[in-house]
């Protein structure tokens, strides 16, 4: 956000960012549960509180490293326990769990519009205070959009790629299995290359597209986020 000091970024950026990997999390324990594994409940992690989420290096230490050298969040928070063992349909189920956090970030970029909307509103009699409110929501839903849309990715350990392990034949998915010890490297050569991107924007601009306000949201998108810092 070019007009806005790093400071003032943190403070836009720190609750969007704050609540969609929290949320991402709490909603495969939540679907985990009502599917028949109780673990991510009885150590209390079906729950938006993110103290309870919080990973002390991918919550705290990264997203704080790489916004001061290169001005853009990147993090993550504590994986939710999953025993796949305790599921009624263990491959059905474990599919619907990995995409219940995709869908959280698509639920969490639609409310975000909506604060969007509110803080325009808000901005005919306080302008300042409405601007505050409309850069929050408009980075609610690009942050939420971006998540849901990498997560989706069909590349384990991402939700995308436990969601096509489970609709894979047996045979097959025991060999895709035996990629994910490699994940990161080939999610960040896919990164290096430009074709995660290619692949990841255009459901990005879908969802913008989808979620409320979505005008306001690609306006701050446009005049913050694509001219840098």
């Amino acid at each position: 956000m070019s007009s806005l000091n790093t400071i003032q970024l943190l403070a836009v950026l720190v609750l969007p960012v704050l609540f969609a990997i929290t949320a991402h999390e709490a909603a495969h324990g939540w679907v985990a549960s009502l599917l028949g594994d109780k673990t991510a409940s009885m150590l209390g992690r079906v729950t938006l509180n993110p103290l309870k989420h919080i990973d002390p290096i991918g919550t705290i230490v990264v997203p704080l490293v790489t916004f001061l050298l290169t001005g853009f969040l990147f993090g993550w928070a504590r994986p939710v326990p999953i025993n796949g063992r305790n599921l009624r349909r263990p491959r059905r189920d474990m599919a619907l769990v990995a995409l219940a956090g995709p869908a959280a970030n698509l639920a969490m970029a639609i409310l975000w519009g909506l604060v969007a909307q509110a803080g325009a509103l808000v901005m005919h009699s306080s302008a300042w205070v409405g601007l505050f409110v409309v850069l929050t929501g408009a980075s609610g839903v690009l942050i939420n959009a971006f998540l849901m849309a990498l997560n989706l990715f069909p590349l384990l350990p991402l939700d995308g790629g436990r969601i096509l392990n489970a609709l894979l034949p047996r045979s097959w998915s025991a060999s895709f299995s035996r990629l994910e010890p490699y994940g990161l490297l080939i999610l960040l050569a896919l990164l290096a290359t430009g074709f995660l991107w290619a692949v990841v924007l255009p459901l990005v601009e879908l969802t913008i597209d989808v979620a409320p306000g979505t005008f306001i949201v690609k306006e701050v998108w446009i005049h913050y986020f694509s001219s840098g810092r």
